[in-house]
Parts: structure tokens; sequence; C-alpha cells
């Protein structure tokens, strides 16, 4: 039994040993513990300090661009030709450039930014100018092309009536003759003979002289005037309309308005009592254009003299009775029966 509490008192010992090492161990332990919290601490202070650092400098670096905007535009070569100096040498250059700064400190720095922005709007307004005067020039050739056109239309529709007038008038009056010319701001007149003998003689012409010749044609015409005689066929012995009788100027009248439905036709005509001062001979002519007009378009004409009443297709008798017009149809012989009552009468 003793032997045995000897052997246990001798673990124990043992044990007891073994627990003042782990002790030991254990204090130890705590000491690295505590110089590593210490060394956290330290670490993280020069952390915060690097932090703070790091935020002043990108502060630093922020005013260093704002600077560099307010400089403009920098060469290309700015930086790579001072990479190789060091600290002293780039700031011995920073003094100096420094000093020779202070020499423009009232010049706008802006100047060369402002100069380019200047030359690209220069640009483009040369740019604009160049496709204006290249729209003017398309419409100044468009504007002279109509005037040619117009010009062409104007000639074209004046030879076209005066034909047409020529013929009429020498159907209405077959003894006489007449023409219509166009009359100028310099007092001369121009025939559909005088514009062809003009034609021929320019076509061998450059375009743009016939343009230019042709505009200025039109700026000179200032109408149209009509020249005839009732007695020769020859061109001799015409009179102009205000040396004519009203039955002359009447029958020139219908003659210039036939010519124009033959051109440009209209639906309709009404004419009253157009032959009041015509001879019995040219109300016959007239009726017999109306006749061969009349398949082309309407006619509504009203007369106290017989002659109208041949191409007529339909009468109407217009009477006065109880003060009130009354209109009726009547026959072809009831109208003549009619007319030669009023001439009778009167």
């Amino acid at each position: 039994m003793t032997a045995r509490i000897s052997e246990v008192d001798g673990q124990l010992e043992e044990y007891n040993d073994e627990s003042d090492k782990l002790t030991r161990q254990l204090d130890g332990l705590y000491d690295q513990q505590k110089d590593l919290e210490e060394q956290i601490a330290n670490y993280t202070s020069q952390a915060d300090r690097i932090c703070t650092s790091l935020a002043s400098l990108n502060v630093r670096k922020e005013d260093a661009y704002k600077k560099m905007g307010l400089i403009g535009t920098l060469p290309t070569d700015a930086f790579s030709k001072y990479t190789n100096l060091n600290a002293k040498q780039k700031e011995r250059k920073l003094t100096e450039v420094m000093a020779e700064l202070k020499k423009y400190e009232n010049v706008n720095k802006k100047a060369y930014d402002q100069f380019l922005d200047a030359q690209r709007k220069l640009d483009e307004l040369n740019k604009r100018y160049e496709e204006q005067i290249d729209s003017i020039k398309s419409i100044t050739e468009l504007i002279e092309v109509m005037n040619a056109r117009k010009h062409e239309a104007m000639l074209l529709t004046f030879k076209q009536v005066s034909k047409n007038f020529a013929d009429v008038f020498k159907k209405l009056a077959p003894q006489g003759s007449g023409e219509l010319r166009i009359m100028r701001k310099d007092g001369t007149q121009s025939s559909e003979t005088s514009f062809d003998d003009q034609n021929g003689s320019s076509a061998s012409a450059n375009d743009s002289s016939s343009t230019s010749q042709g505009k200025e044609d039109i700026e000179k015409f200032t109408g149209v005037s009509i020249r005839c005689s009732f007695n020769t066929d020859d061109g001799t012995g015409t009179r102009e309309m205000q040396q004519l009788s009203g039955g002359q100027k009447t029958l020139v009248a219908l003659a210039l308005i036939f010519a124009i439905q033959k051109c440009d036709p209209a639906p309709f005509y009404l004419f009253d009592e157009i032959d009041a001062a015509l001879d019995a001979q040219h109300r016959a002519a007239i009726a017999v254009q109306i006749g061969v007009t009349a398949k082309e378009a309407q006619f509504i004409t009203t007369t106290f003299r017989p002659e109208l009443l041949e191409p007529a297709e339909v009468c109407y008798g217009v009477k006065f009775q109880n003060k009130v017009s009354h209109i009726s149809q009547v026959s072809k012989e009831a109208a003549k029966d009619f007319i030669e009552d009023d001439q009778a009468h009167t």
C-alpha cells in the first residue's frame, strides 16, 4: 500500500511539474499575444496615417489637375522631356519656369484654346459658305433656265395667237390684213415675222447668250398692239386701234378672241350684241366664224340682227310684259320674224 502511495505521489509531482511547465508556456503565449496586439495597434495607426496622407495627396492631385486645366493645352512633349531629370533638377527647372511665367501674368491663358475653337468655327463657316455659293450657283442656273423657258413660252404663245389672229381677221375681212405686235419700253415693236427672223439669225449663238438675251427681251416687253387694214392685204396702209371706227374695233376684238380661243379654248362664250356696230357683210362673216368655232365651244349671243341666227341651234325670245322679263324658247323662223318686226319699227 505504501508503495502504491509512493507511486501516486511520484505521478502527482510529475503532473505538478507538467502543470507548471504549461502555465509558463501559457504565460509566454499571453506575452506574445500582447506583443502582437501592440503591433496591430501600431500598424492600424500607420494605416490611418497612410489613408490620411493618401486623401491629402488626392486633394493635391485634383488641385494639380485643375491648375493644369487653367494652363491650357500642353505640347505633346511636355512630360517626356523631363522624365530623365532628378528631383533637384526638376525643382530648379520649375523655379526658372515660375519666374518666367511671372512676365505673363496678365496674358489670357486660354487664348490658344480659344484660337483653336475660333479656327474650327472658321472652317465650318467656310464650308457653309462654299455650300451656299454652290446653292446660289444652282439657283441662278435654274432661274436662267426658267427665264429662257418663260421667254420661249411667251414667244410661242404670241406666235400662235398672232398667226391665228391673221387667219381669223382674213376670214372676217377678206380684203384686209391684220397682225399683232409686241411693244417694248424703247417704243419699238416686234411682229411674229420679226421674231422668226431674229431666231433664225441667232441660231448659231451659244445657250448662255441666248438665255441672257431672252431675259432681256422679257424685261423690255410692255404689251401687245394691233395693226390692221381693211382695204389692203399687203401690209400697207395699216392703222392702230385708235384710228379705227367702232365697228372696225369690234371686228378686231372678235378676231383676237377667236385667235386666243384656238390656243386656249374656253368652255363657253357670252356675246352681248356684238354685231350692233357691224355692217351686214361683217355680221355674216362673224356668224360663219361662230358656226365653225361652235364645234369646240358653246356660244351664247344676244342680237337684233338676222345674220347671227343662221348658225344658232336654239333660239330664245325675251319679252317685257307687265314690267317683267319673260324668256321662252322660240323657233328660228319666229326669231327672224321678231327681228324683222323690230327693225321695221325702228
